[in-house]
Parts: C-alpha cells; sequence; structure tokens
C-alpha cells in the first residue's frame, strides 16, 4: 500500500534501525558519569551531536536534543522571548506557520506580549520586505521585536520560504531568527544568518521522540524553568540516547543521498501538478510551483468532502493527508489554506517518500478521478458537463472581493445554512444559471470554509464575488 504521507512522518530508516539496536547495548548509561559504561554513553551522545550539528551546519555545543520538534519550538521561542525581554516583547511569525509556532505566539499574546502575524500570498511565501518590515527597533515606541519565527518550508503546501532574505533583514534589525527546519532539513542545510533552529527527527526516518535545538553563540537565551543540568540546561530529563544515536545516524543518511533522491522525487511531483488538473474536472493545484519542495503537492477539488475523498483514496490503497475543515472535528479549515485565500475543500496533499515508484505514482493518478467522481456523485455536485458549460465564455477570475450592495435585492436566495462545505458550494453551483447574466445570488452558510470557499468558487468558474456579510455572500452571475 503506497504511503503518500511522508510530511506527517516516515517510518524508520533502516540504518537508524541499526543504530538503534546497537546503542541499546551500548548506550543505556548515563551520560553524565564517569565510570565506565557513563564515557562510553557520553562517547556515543557527543558523536550523535557532532554528526547532527555537521547536518544543521552548526557548532556541537550549539545543538541539544530535546524530547520533540515540537519542544523544540516551545523551549526556543520561550527561551529567545525570555533572554530579550529588555529589548521588547513582541514577537513576529508568518500566518503559516506550524501550529506548535502558533501556540506558542498565543500564549506569548496571553503573558501580555504582541505578535505581529505577516501575511503570505496565494502560493504561501511571505514577502521578505513585508517580513522586514513588521520587525521593530527596541526603540519604537510599540517596544521592540524580541524574536522572528519563520518555517524553512510549509507543512500542507511545500512553499519555501525566503530564509536567507529575512535572516539578512532581522540580522541588519539585531533580531534573532528562529528557522522550523523540519520539513527541510533532510534535504538540505537552510541557509542564511539564522540565530535558532527547530527540527524533529521523525520527519526524515529517525525515531519519534526526538527534536533538535541549535541556539547560535551570542544569542541570548535563557531556558524556561525549572532548570536542569543536562544539554545546557535546555532540554530537562534523562535523555533516550539509543534514539538520539538513530536520529542523527539516519540524518546522515537521507543527506548522503538527497540530491539524487530529490531530483527524482520532483520529478514524479511534477507529473502530479500536471495531470492531476487534466484528469479531474475543477481541481486547484496550490503552493508555490517551482520553489517548494521536492516531494510535496498539494490541491484540492471543488464539490468534494475531503474527509470523504480521503476514505476513498485509503480504500484504493493509497495513504494521503488533507487540510480541508471537514477531516477534523472542527469547522474551521486549515490556517495555511485560510492564510492563502486558496479553496480548502476537497483538499489533498500528497508527499511521496524516499524510494517512491513511478509505477505508485502511476497507479494513483490511475486511481485519482475515479475517487472523486465517487465522492461527488455521493454529494449530487454538478456533472462535469455542467461545470465546463457554466464557465464557458468567461474570462476566469474577477479579481479580489468587491464592497456588496447592500441596497440591491438578490435574483435568488439559497439557505444553506447548518450545512458543511461543500454542500453550500454545490447548491450556489446548482442554482447559479437560474438567473440572468448580471443577476445575484446571495448565500447564506455559516461554514467558517465558505469565506474561502465561495470566492475560490467564483474565481474558478468566472464569476464575480460581491463580497460577504455576516453569513450572507453575494454572487454576480458573468458567465
Amino acid at each position: 500500500m503506497p504511503y503518500f504521507d511522508a510530511a506527517s512522518s516516515l517510518p524508520l530508516h533502516p540504518v537508524a534501525r541499526q543504530a538503534l539496536l546497537a546503542a541499546l547495548d551500548e548506550g543505556w548509561a548515563d551520560p553524565t558519569r564517569l565510570h565506565r559504561e557513563g564515557r562510553r554513553a557520553r562517547l556515543l551522545l557527543d558523536a550523535a551531536r557532532e554528526a547532527a550539528a555537521e547536518a544543521v551546519g552548526c557548532r556541537p555545543d550549539e545543538l541539544v536534543f530535546t524530547p520533540s520538534g515540537t519542544r523544540s519550538l516551545h523551549t526556543g521561542i520561550a527561551g529567545a522571548l525570555a533572554g530579550r525581554r529588555r529589548a521588547g516583547r513582541a514577537l513576529v511569525v508568518s500566518a503559516v506557520e506550524h501550529s506548535a509556532v502558533l501556540h506558542a505566539a498565543e500564549a506569548h499574546e496571553a503573558g501580555g506580549g504582541t505578535v505581529v502575524r505577516v501575511p503570505v500570498d496565494r502560493t504561501g511565501r511571505v514577502e521578505a520586505e513585508a517580513f522586514g518590515a513588521a520587525l521593530r527597533g527596541s526603540g519604537s515606541p510599540e517596544g521592540g521585536t524580541a524574536l522572528a519565527c519563520l518555517q524553512s518550508a510549509n507543512h500542507e503546501v511545500g512553499t519555501e520560504q525566503p530564509v536567507e532574505e529575512v535572516a539578512e533583514a532581522c540580522a541588519g534589525a539585531g533580531v534573532p531568527l528562529l528557522v522550523d527546519a523540519a520539513q527541510s532539513l533532510a534535504w538540505g542545510p537552510v541557509p542564511g544568518r539564522w540565530s535558532l533552529l527547530a527540527a524533529s527527527a521523525h520527519k526524515w526516518g529517525g525515531p519519534g521522540g526526538v527534536g533538535l535545538l541549535a541556539v547560535r553563540k551570542g544569542v541570548r537565551f535563557a531556558p524556561p524553568p525549572p532548570a536542569d543540568e543536562r544539554e545546557s540546561g535546555r532540554s530537562p530529563g534523562f535523555a533516550d540516547l539509543p534514539a538520539i544515536v538513530a536520529a542523527a545516524a539516519s540524518l546522515r543518511a537521507v543527506r548522503a543521498e538527497a540530491d539524487a533522491e530529490a531530483a527524482r522525487l520532483r520529478a514524479l511531483v511534477d507529473r502530479v501538478r500536471a495531470e492531476v488538473p487534466a484528469l479531474v474536472p475543477d481541481v486547484e493545484v496550490v503552493g508555490d510551483p517551482v520553489r517548494r519542495l521536492p516531494h510535496v503537492v498539494t490541491f484540492s477539488c471543488l464539490y468534494v468532502d475531503g474527509e470523504a475523498l480521503l476514505h476513498a483514496l485509503d480504500r484504493a490503497g493509497f495513504s494521503v493527508s488533507s487540510g480541508s475543515s471537514c477531516t477534523s472535528s472542527t469547522l474551521v479549515p486549515s490556517h495555511v489554506l485560510r492564510a492563502m485565500g486558496v479553496l480548502s475543500e476537497g483538499n489533498v496533499r500528497v508527499s511521496l517518500p524516499p524510494g517512491t515508484a513511478g509505477a505508485d505514482v502511476d497507479a494513483f493518478l490511475a486511481v485519482l478521478p475515479e475517487a472523486v467522481r465517487e465522492v461527488r456523485d455521493r454529494l449530487r455536485a454538478p456533472s462535469a458537463a455542467d461545470t465546463e458549460a457554466d464557465g464557458a465564455g468567461s474570462g476566469g477570475g474577477n479579481g479580489g472581493p468587491k464592497a456588496a450592495d447592500p441596497g440591491r435585492e438578490a435574483a435568488l436566495t439559497v439557505d444553506s445554512r447548518g450545512k458543511r462545505c461543500p454542500i453550500p458550494v454545490i447548491e450556489l453551483a446548482k442554482v447559479i444559471d437560474r438567473v440572468p447574466v448580471g443577476g445575484t445570488v446571495l448565500l447564506l452558510a455559516d461554514d467558517e470554509a465558505a469565506r474561502l470557499d465561495v470566492p475560490a468558487w467564483c474565481e474558478m468558474r468566472g464569476h464575480e464575488y460581491l463580497g460577504v456579510r455576516g453569513h450572507a455572500h453575494r454572487v454576480r452571475r458573468t458567465a
């Protein structure tokens, strides 16, 4: 069964398995002790730290091991904010950071700090100039920026961020930059003058429960209490040494194969990006088409329930993931898709693990159209012929939302309150041709996903989105 969810986690790399088994016999003792067994464990820990530091691009004494990537991010953010509290209490993050960073930002706000969230474009990428403009000097009347956070590449759509340019802006402003490198570290070191870096071993085939945190010399850092003498006081508790050894060994192993494997997987992903829109009607491929991770492709399908599509693909033998709101217990779609302003319904993320065969990609492309058709039929969505007729002669999208005209009567009102997307969009699609060209439809939809999916539908079908007031979306038929 092809596993296409490498961005979430990877199975244990063969090198990690070998290193783990060997370290279970040799690395069980306390590496802080001076006896023979302790010295042997310390040698293993030091060797693992040197290997990991070489891959990260830092000094061994700048890197510590933590129990997870999330813990690395939380400790890194809290420690840098505390160490620079005299500089200010502002934290700058991108709008598409991993939830671990956003949760830490929310905690900072709850404690009286300030958070500046830098928006992204429709590809999920921040503008380096905009990020730099969000930084505040220590003399700012609003308070200086203590820390900035930017992921090296996005975990949902694969878009790479301009870390090197942002790091230069941060260095010029005297602000440390923490980089979440969880998705990219297996493919190469993070460029630029970053100050802190976090990563997670299970993303590259190491064991779960091992994270990395690098803090450059010269960065003011105060580890959150209570303090512990282990790992420079930055990661309390007895380290899982066998897992750490396995994590470092597997990182070195995947790096040795990274260039060749990246080129091979990029070619496979290019095929998926090109063929999915040709095979399946009404699909939007999201994320930057060029500046992206080599193994990730994400697309969204109109008139599709994301959870139902994932189950259909699972039954066909393919393990993928999704950022659709209907794949979780909340009505709110992925914060990444929301920040990008792209279609969220029927969202599928395909992330290919190293070693993926071209035949597996062929098989996925063969079953996807039927899986989508099955879900659309179950939801009684418009047929491909209907949507093609609807979009014929249109000039594409009409730009961003325009101000709604509250005084103008809608030619037709559709009440979809209480229904989850994609149902509101499906009901809108079914009635749009009942109004004359230039007429309007008022769609009432209280599902939060509709705020993304209705404008995206208009963009894809060539109609004009006039905006939303409360739960009322107004759409003008232009095709």
